[in-house]
């Protein structure tokens, strides 16, 4: 008889009395490696992602920032200050999306990482449901931040509104 490199066996089968559809893993030591694996994968790397990028747009930011402080002299002081007023929002905005991702993803993915890591949890408790429903208010919640910290995402939705005429748009713009 040849032997299974299967490390995964999904399938319907009963235990104590209970159906489960679920995937049995016929490893423990695959099972865990696929939850650190998961974990790493799906959590830490995406917050350095963020972290990243968002770093990238810093710097391109404050290069462009410094490029035109060098061209324009007489009105520097104005450059600087709407510089300055930019990066501020780029780090806000940081802050807020990695932020909100680390806190609402945290739970279920250390839900996933324990799931995967110890065999007394199960996928169908109340608190899979309750740590999947917090994960999901940051889909929620993300463009909602996206639309209060950039001008031209707010100057888009108030173009959308036809409700509003033409000179709130720039009051409530010019007033951020």
């Amino acid at each position: 008889m040849g032997t299974s490199y299967t490390t995964v066996l999904a399938r319907s089968t009963s235990l104590n009395g209970v159906c489960y559809s679920v995937i049995f893993w016929k490893s423990r030591v695959a099972q865990t490696a696929f939850g650190i694996w998961y974990f790493l994968s799906f959590y830490v790397v995406i917050l350095l992602i963020f972290v990243f990028f968002y770093w990238r747009i810093l710097v391109a930011i404050r290069r462009q920032a410094s490029t035109m402080a060098a061209h324009g002299a007489a009105g520097s002081g104005t450059v600087r200050s709407r510089s300055k007023q930019v990066q501020t929002n780029v780090i806000k905005t940081m802050m807020i999306v990695s932020g909100l991702f680390a806190v609402t993803w945290a739970p279920l993915n250390v839900y996933y990482l324990l799931l995967n890591v110890y065999s007394t949890f199960t996928a169908r408790e109340k608190r899979y449901y309750a740590v999947l429903f917090v994960g999901n208010i940051y889909l929620c919640a993300n463009p909602f931040i996206y639309a209060t910290h950039f001008d031209p995402v707010r100057r888009v939705l108030f173009r959308l509104n036809p409700c509003k005429e033409t000179t709130q748009l720039h009051e409530s713009i010019e007033m951020t």
